[in-house]
């Protein structure tokens, strides 16, 4: 059954919805599991989906978003400002406030936000800024404009999250080096898994990750990165087997400095829309000890979003850059 999208908007042509009925995973996710990557999106009727989107989606409420929390067996959520809904963060905000504590949010901004706005948005539960480097779905925005907005958001202890894809790495290299934050990439910079997990491309990645002890990585979205799969559907336990070499070693190599999420309601999958359940799966493939599991699932997601309630890990020396560590007086 089609998932509606209401208001006055019309979906994007041939667009996939998420999966209405996920299993439930056979991995026992560790207790305190955050879904450190999510979305929602409208309802349409309620935040209506930003002028200048390059797509328009189906609805996904914070109600559908909090029942597959409790499905999966994850304790909180991530909500990551959806591209659909530009710098106008309501709906993530939204969401965050109705979670009981329970979700932070990543918001997008513009250098036009005044101070009081974002402090606003830290009360309702923000903690990171997104920079879009990804072409097809956001339009440039100048990198001063980027770093003077990073520059307001580390004097609260934000993050940036940067999304972008492999490719671009070379050139946007020094503007990340730059940034005065933790910096936490999506997705592993999307690889080209094509080019095996020892190709020069991913080794620049690990490379940055490496010297730059400030870098985190999302080792999540293998439905995107995927080439050969086979795709996490009708049962199946060893999903996305080209990305997990991918995945395993920036979780061994950095196993204090990685985040895993959903990314529900999984916006413009072109190929299949998987299985939630199945997604959760994928996880002891990657992070195939207990330990492992619990730095990816809860200490890591705890100190970056949830740092009053997480100690950080023996022998880890801190990320935070300078003004990180400061609170906002509005808290």
């Amino acid at each position: 059954m089609s998932t509606p999208t209401t208001g006055d908007f019309t979906k994007t042509p041939g667009w996939l919805d998420w999966y209405s009925g996920p299993s439930r995973p056979r991995f026992q996710l560790p207790a305190g599991a955050v879904d450190a990557h999510c979305h929602v999106f409208g309802p349409g009727t309620e935040f209506p989906y930003a002028p200048e989107r390059k797509y328009t989606p189906c609805d996904a409420s914070k109600q559908q978003l909090f029942a597959l929390r409790d499905h999966l067996g994850f304790a909180r959520n991530v909500i990551v400002q959806a591209t659909c809904h530009g710098a106008d963060n309501r709906a993530m905000v939204d969401a965050c406030l109705a979670s009981g504590g329970r979700a932070r949010g990543v918001a997008t901004v513009r250098r036009s936000i005044t101070d009081d706005e974002l402090h606003q948005l830290h009360a309702a539960g923000v903690r990171g800024v997104r920079f879009n480097f990804v072409k097809r779905l956001v339009d440039f925005t100048p990198k001063d404009e980027l770093m003077e907005i990073a520059g307001r958001i580390a004097q609260l202890g934000w993050h940036v999250v940067i999304y972008f894809e492999a490719v671009d790495l070379p050139e946007l290299w020094d503007f990340f080096t730059r940034l005065p934050t933790t910096v936490v990439v999506d997705h592993m910079g999307r690889p080209d898994v094509r080019q095996g997990v020892d190709s020069a491309e991913f080794a620049l990645f690990l490379k940055f990750m490496r010297e730059h002890p400030n870098v985190w990585s999302k080792v999540s979205c293998p439905e995107r990165l995927s080439v050969t799969g086979p795709k996490a559907l009708h049962g199946e336990q060893a999903a996305y087997r080209d990305v997990v070499p991918f995945a395993r070693r920036v979780v061994e190599e950095f196993p204090d400095r990685v985040l895993w999420g959903t990314d529900w309601p999984h916006p413009n999958l072109k190929d299949h829309m998987p299985d939630d359940g199945l997604l959760v799966d994928f996880i002891p493939h990657i992070a195939p000890t207990a330990e492992l599991q619990r730095k990816l699932l809860v200490d890591n997601p705890m100190r970056l979003y949830w740092p009053q309630e997480a100690s950080p890990p023996v022998g880890v020396r801190s990320t935070c850059r300078p003004g990180q560590g400061q609170r906002p007086r509005s808290e």
